[in-house]
């Protein structure tokens, strides 16, 4: 997996855990919808900077973006 897949998979599951849609958090972060939407799609790369404010949004370490996503097993 690589980062970027690895940035996706966090930003879909913490945006999720808060219950919030794309449309929330992008206005939040003061990002478009559309670019949030590529991100959690893979098909954009993030700075630095939008890191910091999702992550200030989200009320977490921007750490928290680039961590290996839980896989649950059924």
């Amino acid at each position: 997996m690589d980062l970027r897949e690895k940035f996706a998979a966090n930003l879909r599951r913490l945006r999720n855990a808060r219950r919030w849609s794309q449309d929330e958090l992008a206005l939040e972060a003061k990002i478009s919808r559309s670019y949030l939407s590529k991100l959690e799609k893979e098909e954009y790369y993030v700075s630095i900077k939008i890191i910091g404010r999702l992550a200030d949004k989200l009320d977490v370490e921007p750490a928290e973006f680039l961590k290996r996503p839980v896989t649950r097993v059924r």
